[in-house]
């Protein structure tokens, strides 16, 4: 069940904003995600909260400025996801402009999975010699691989940003918004907003003892693109604080001032880096990355992102391509199989799903529970076989459910279902016994039952309401696209009745339509939905400006429609 709803907002609010000078329908839009201040739309790097902020940065600052004077060997442990990637791309570039010798490595997912696990700390002592450690969006959960470390005499400095678990790694210093005692006002960066704001506060103190000033202190702005990639592929929440990373990261590639890696992947993709937007991180760049992690192994990744061979980085690029292609038919299959496993599924009678396939990929599984959550609209793990007479699972919820608590908690009720897990409120990972599925199953569907009523499984489209007739225009989507959404500060969608004039459906599973409304017409197209319209529809759609032989048009894309409701 679908229905749409209007965002409410402060007619207060929005007058105020307006009277700063901010366009009235961008107050409007501003006020109902609860901005009140025109200061937090400040995208100037002056704006950015202080480091100092960050429990013991400080302290990781002093350390590895005296690890580099002391010519010690760094080796950074990266996530083989995106922001991994780009965490571990920011902590190569940022330190070595700051002085230190580093190096890095990333666990293959399929052979080490996730984490500094004790194996991943014998394959570096074996292949990198590490005086110390430094992990990036992984190691608040490595227990075991930092006792490991420390036993084989290595010091570990942990930047992350995951929630933590009971207990916390034993490391020289942790820095993570997440920990407990840390009060920095953004709890939403990603992994690699951590390592960047690690680098801000080493150059502060490299800036202390005399080793730069003002004026010849490397730039670390340089890196704002990569930071802006990771932030917006790890869909953390876009909070003052994060726009203003994400906002100067696309200045930096509008401008065409981005690493040789982060340009090639907008060729690659197809996509003009001068009109980049938070859609093009989140859907071309991102996932081609993410591809070699999911398929391949994420150094190929890294490597695109810190080498400055352009045509090194435009090779890696198009072999990126192709592994992203080749996921996307994993994909497609394995959804599928999903589908024919959930033909009898009942979304009324559950709360959760919980699917394992023998035949599945283990680097696709997370993308295929993402689109059985957006179907289903049921928090949704899915399974694929590791090997060893494990599964490795990835989970997908919806708001209201969070989803690492839960796992938390079918962990403390029976101990024996779950082997690890870890994870976010909205996206996590587990492995369990194979044997144990159909128990960990039922426990699970137990937690999502008493955790969430039926209002909470019905999906709702969020609106900001009606647009006026004179915003039809390339010139206010142009206005729309300069502004930094994404997660947790949602891209305007707007909403109206509309006759349906035409409708026809393209390639078989594209509705194009042609709507009509106050004596106008548009054209609209809703993609991957091949069913008709009534002939009046109440339409919930997106702002597009569709360039085609030189001509802007104005097109509406569509999020959901539905039959107007009669007139009471």
């Amino acid at each position: 069940m679908t229905r749409i709803a209007t965002r409410t907002y402060s007619i207060r609010d929005a007058e105020f904003l307006r009277q700063q000078g901010i366009h009235p329908v961008l107050a409007r839009l501003y006020a109902a995600r609860g901005l009140r201040d025109p200061g937090d739309l400040s995208s100037e790097l002056a704006s950015l909260l202080q480091p100092s902020g960050l429990l013991h940065i400080d302290g990781a600052a002093v350390y590895l400025a005296d690890a580099i004077a002391a010519r010690k060997k760094l080796v950074i442990v990266a996530d083989y996801d995106c922001d991994g990637a780009t965490a571990c791309a920011v902590g190569m570039r940022g330190l070595r402009m700051l002085g230190a010798k580093v190096d890095y490595i990333v666990p293959n997912r399929f052979e080490y999975g996730y984490g500094l696990t004790p194996e991943i700390v014998a394959l570096a002592v074996k292949e990198k010699s590490p005086d110390i450690i430094v992990t990036v969006d992984n190691g608040i959960a490595s227990v075991e691989g930092v006792e490991e470390a420390r036993r084989r005499g290595i010091d570990v400095v942990v930047t992350d940003h995951h929630l933590p678990g009971d207990r916390l790694p034993d490391a020289r210093v942790i820095v993570n918004p997440n920990q407990p005692a840390c009060g920095f006002p953004s709890k939403n960066l990603a992994g690699v907003g951590v390592m960047f704001y690690v680098l801000l506060a080493l150059r502060g103190e490299l800036r202390r003892r005399g080793v730069f000033d003002a004026q010849n202190q490397p730039r670390l702005d340089a890196l704002l693109d990569l930071v802006a990639l990771g932030t917006v592929a790890d869909v953390v929440k876009l909070d003052a604080n994060n726009r203003i990373l994400v906002a100067q990261g696309l200045k930096r590639m509008r401008a065409g001032r981005m690493q040789a890696g982060v340009a090639a992947l907008f060729r690659a993709a197809g996509r003009e880096a001068r009109r980049a937007t938070p859609f093009d991180l989140g859907f071309a760049l991102g996932p081609r990355l993410n591809a070699a992690g999911r398929l391949a192994d994420m150094s190929l990744g890294i490597e695109c992102l810190t080498t400055d061979d352009e045509g090194r980085a435009w090779q890696i690029a198009q072999q990126l391509d192709t592994i992203n292609r080749e996921r996307r038919e994993i994909e497609a299959d394995m959804q599928d199989t999903a589908l024919l496993l959930l033909d009898a599924y009942e979304a009324d009678d559950n709360a959760t799903i919980t699917v394992f396939d023998e035949s599945w990929h283990q680097g696709v599984i997370g993308i295929v529970a993402s689109r059985l959550k957006d179907k289903f609209y049921r928090p949704t793990i899915t399974f694929a076989p590791a090997g060893d007479g494990t599964l490795k699972g990835s989970g997908r919820s919806i708001p209201g459910f969070h989803l690492r608590d839960a796992l938390d908690l079918v962990s403390k009720q029976a101990p024996s279902l779950i082997k690890k897990f870890g994870g976010h409120a909205m996206a996590a990972g587990l492995t369990i016994e194979g044997e144990a599925l159909a128990a960990f199953t039922e426990a699970f569907e137990a937690v999502g039952r008493s955790w969430l009523g039926k209002h909470q499984l019905e999906r709702v489209i969020e609106t900001d309401g009606p647009l006026e007739d004179a915003y039809f225009t390339p010139q206010f989507i142009a206005l729309l696209d300069e502004q930094v959404w994404g997660q947790g500060f949602a891209p305007p969608v707007f909403c109206d009745d509309f006759a349906v004039v035409n409708q026809r459906v393209l390639k078989e599973k594209h509705l194009k339509l042609l709507l009509e409304k106050d004596g106008r017409r548009y054209d609209a197209i809703w993609f991957n939905h091949a069913e008709s319209l009534p002939d009046k529809a109440r339409v919930a759609y997106r702002l597009d400006a569709n360039d085609y032989n030189g001509m802007v048009r104005v097109q509406l894309c569509v999020e959901h429609a539905e039959a107007v409701p009669p007139r009471i």
